[in-house]
């Protein structure tokens, strides 16, 4: 890889990528939601719209681990996640557009329904096995599979759940550059970033980003998944191989991120009373849709940290819509429930 120096800091911001995602993604004041919520100031990052395979957060990262791919000469891509996988959809998409094959080894069982992000793996003509769901099923499964590729004479490359790599995450820490820019332009000049924290890759990156970049803004993770004390070791790991990635080493602790695991409620993927009133508050006050699993948890959280004070109604507030709207039609009934 080569070195681009930002202003003679040793930065480098050449790494190799393709141009797969619509950006940059806008940012958005969301008036009338800030108005319900008393807050004064409130925008939406829409990379929601991203376009790729229906959008999402995990295009940024697919940009980067693909141009990986292909440097190493692969022809098929493995990788992993869940039946209702935003990450393994996107993926699927990507590895079309780029003329690979994509197998996809899901932790789940026969019968899944195939709806939402599923139907979609199976449109963008995935090979899909459900490796089930006790533990290091899936992690076998994916090993199996490389190897039986590889003695079959291809050249398989895996991505790890989420795309959450320092690879993966660098693509946050430039989009953190790109939303810094925004800020700039729009005239604000700090903000309490939220975002959903699954796998770790997104959000270590943004904290990445705001360290090597100098802005003031605090990135705060809503967890939908895993608590506090098996996640934030994790994000706080990859923000710092992120930044020796881009050539200014810097060093995170875990206890210095701001990591709410209070709205995971029975689990992930669990739609939560919480989560459901963000998707009805949000869809009425600005036509915006968020997905149960990640969106709608984070959105939760912001407005949780608003009611109870933890996020001032004075401060500037920007939510990351990381996508997922495909999920959202398999929860049709939760959601219609009074």
């Amino acid at each position: 890889m080569g070195s681009n120096d930002m202003r003679g800091t040793g930065l480098k911001l050449d790494l190799p990528r393709l141009r797969l995602a619509q950006v940059p993604t806008p940012l958005q004041p969301a008036r009338r939601l800030a108005a319900a919520l008393g807050c004064a100031a409130l925008y939406v990052k829409r990379d929601d719209l991203t376009g790729l395979g229906l959008g999402g957060n995990k295009a940024r990262k697919l940009e980067l681990l693909l141009a990986d791919a292909l440097h190493q000469q692969a022809d098929v891509i493995i990788t992993t996640g869940g039946p209702q996988s935003n990450h393994a959809r996107i993926t699927a998409a990507a590895a079309r557009a780029l003329g690979l094959e994509c197998v996809l080894v899901l932790s789940g069982v026969s019968g899944e329904p195939v709806q939402g992000n599923l139907l979609l793996d199976h449109l963008f003509g995935a090979t899909v096995h459900l490796a089930g769901t006790a533990p290091g099923a899936v992690e076998r499964a994916i090993e199996e599979t490389a190897q039986e590729l590889r003695r079959a004479g291809r050249r398989p490359y895996v991505i790890p759940v989420g795309g959450s790599t320092p690879l993966g995450a660098a693509a946050y820490a430039l989009a953190m550059l790109e939303l810094l820019y925004q800020m700039a332009e729009q005239g604000i000049s700090a903000a309490r970033l939220y975002c959903a924290l699954g796998s770790g890759g997104t959000m270590a990156g943004l904290v990445a980003g705001a360290a090597l970049f100098g802005g003031a803004v605090e990135v705060v993770g809503i967890s939908v998944s895993r608590l506090r004390e098996h996640i934030a070791a994790t994000v706080a790991q990859l923000a710092t191989e992120t930044t020796a990635l881009l050539g200014l080493p810097h060093t995170f602790a875990p206890a210095e991120l701001a990591i709410d695991d209070g709205y995971i409620g029975p689990g992930y993927g669990a739609l939560t009373a919480e989560a459901r009133e963000a998707i009805r508050l949000v869809a009425r006050e600005e036509g915006l849709v968020l997905d149960p699993v990640y969106t709608a948890k984070a959105m939760a959280g912001l407005i949780g940290h608003l009611r109870t004070g933890r996020l001032r109604r004075d401060e500037s507030v920007i939510f990351l819509h990381s996508g997922g709207i495909p999920a959202l039609f398999s929860y049709a009934a939760e959601l219609m429930r009074d």
